[in-house]
């Protein structure tokens, strides 16, 4: 068996506001990358419950924000898929992240 890590480091201004969010995979090839928003899931399986970490930095457009709102509903559709088969459930998420899209005004 073999461990490894990703790393988060937040850079907080004064008001404990993340100003910078930089993160590291040695086994991806990442090493201390700029983010500007990072959305994380943890499965609590005693609880049976998801548990999140939201950040974005705050100098992140809102509509970077909504354009990254989209690409993780996309990326959720197909997570979804390649976890449990079900095709018509993940194209109900893409089906969704479209309409959100368009209501949003990133997609015409």
């Amino acid at each position: 068996m073999r461990n490894t890590s990703i790393n988060i480091d937040i850079e907080l201004d004064e008001n404990h506001v993340p100003e910078k969010l930089n993160w590291s995979a040695a086994d991806g090839g990442i090493t201390n990358e700029e983010a500007k928003a990072i959305l994380l899931s943890v499965w609590d399986d005693k609880a049976k419950e998801a548990l999140r970490i939201d950040l974005w930095a705050k100098d992140m457009t809102q509509d970077d924000m909504k354009r990254f709102f989209h690409q993780v509903l996309i990326s959720m559709a197909s997570s979804y898929e390649r976890a449990t088969s079900d095709q018509d459930v993940s194209g109900a998420i893409i089906e969704f992240a479209e309409n959100f899209a368009h209501l949003t005004k990133i997609k015409g």
